[in-house]
């Protein structure tokens, strides 16, 4: 059973890096990786979708299919090792996890055909969609309480971070390797399995509630469906919101304006870098301020960005535009892995963060071919694909949190 902690503002401790063990720094640093290197390994292929079509023959339209079967099959992950995180421990899930994406992003690249890849892309989303619950659940239930606001930002900045690796790999190594070879690089984070296993203990929560008894997702299900069904129209917003606005722009960017992967990849750096600086901003912020609170502030401010991130008329403008509607965008889903692991019941926390999660996901898969398809409609006009996607998401997510309940310090107990 949960109970409500004081709300204890993170400036009335000596900070939320005060107090920590080795241990746990390792426990942080094992999620924040697992959670990076599974976005690189995603983000690469939004690089060379237009690559990819070239040698397959096809269209655009066709291989961004490939990003919508990995994101439908992220709900089947999050349930299956997230079931796996709440019976046999949060430590074996993820390293098991982490093994397998790496594997499958690395047999991507001997793809024969387009068939084969969307295969192994469909395989790929099942192991991304277990990482992020479980190094979630990993990680706040190790940390001091006072200290989940800075890790939640720290987390979630670990998927822009990813971004940025993929984006400089894409500038240095793509004129050399090819998109084949992109996917090669992938098998890299499979060294993390080694870290974990050497440094990263299990979650002190799960240890205390080992021998108890938990119930099944039916029963899980029927005591919290209204919570459940909240939290997947949440993040189908919430997940519109980022792939809305991060999986064409690189595409819109070579195609609309013309630019080269030079260019494009250092404006993918720029923005980036303001995902993670607004990601960690906004995760701090809402241990004083409130989970709910930021999440709208940040949806609201990233409405007047929209137009100079679509419709900036040189790179210079559409740098500045994408680093801030990132900030922004990022800035909302700091909050989001405290958030969850807070309204999440305590039996079931390596699943349900991660499965309602990864359900938003699977609706909002249609994203990318949704862009595509619009952009085409209108002449190859990614620009109001974009933009439209992402000021209707920014509004829904601020009203829907608005209208959520607040766990700003609720203990993790057994």
């Amino acid at each position: 059973m949960r109970t409500i902690a004081d709300n204890v503002p993170a400036s009335d401790v000596a900070g939320p890096l005060a107090g920590w063990t080795g241990e746990q720094k390792h426990v942080v640093a094992a999620s924040f990786l697992g959670w990076t290197l599974d976005a690189f390994d995603f983000f690469l292929l939004v690089f060379v979708l237009k690559d990819i079509a070239a040698e397959f023959h096809t269209e655009v339209a066709d291989v961004s299919f490939a990003i919508l079967l990995t994101l439908a099959m992220r709900p089947i992950g999050a349930l299956l090792f997230g079931r796996a995180a709440d019976r046999w421990g949060r430590r074996p899930a993820l390293m098991v996890n982490v093994l397998l994406y790496s594997i499958l992003e690395f047999a991507s690249g001997f793809a024969p055909s387009l068939t084969a890849l969307l295969v192994l892309r469909a395989l790929y989303g099942i192991a991304m969609g277990g990482e992020w619950g479980v190094g979630a659940s990993l990680a706040m239930e190790s940390i001091p309480p006072h200290a989940r606001g800075f890790v939640s930002g720290l987390l979630q900045s670990g998927y822009p971070t990813g971004y940025f690796l993929a984006s400089i790999v894409y500038g240095l190594l793509f004129s050399v390797i090819g998109w084949r070879g992109m996917f090669m690089v992938g098998v890299i984070p499979a060294l993390l399995v080694f870290y974990i296993r050497r440094n990263v203990p299990e979650s002190p929560v799960f240890e205390r509630s080992r021998a108890a008894k938990r119930p099944d997702m039916l029963q899980l299900l029927r005591q919290h469906w209204r919570l459940g069904l909240y939290a997947v129209v949440l993040m189908t917003a919430f997940n519109f919101f980022s792939h809305g606005t991060q999986d064409i722009y690189p595409t819109f960017l070579e195609l609309q304006h013309k630019l080269s992967a030079h260019e494009v990849s250092l404006v993918a750096i720029i923005y980036n870098l303001g995902a993670i600086c607004g990601g960690l901003l906004f995760g701090v912020l809402s241990e004083r301020y409130g989970r709910r609170r930021c999440i709208v502030i940040a949806a609201i401010l990233s409405l007047p960005v929209i137009p100079l991130w679509a419709y900036g008329g040189s790179i210079a403008l559409l740098a500045t535009g994408a680093f801030l509607m990132q900030f922004m965008v990022q800035g909302a889903w700091g909050v989001i892995p405290v958030h969850l692991n807070e309204l999440s019941p305590s039996d079931a926390r390596g699943t349900f963060p991660g499965f309602v999660y990864q359900l938003g996901n699977l609706i909002a898969s249609v994203n990318a071919p949704l862009q595509a398809g619009i952009a085409a409609h209108y002449g190859g006009n990614y620009a109001f694909a974009l933009a439209g996607v992402a000021a209707v998401v920014a509004i829904v997510i601020a009203v829907l949190t608005a209208l959520g309940r607040e766990a700003r310090g609720i203990r993790f107990v057994d």
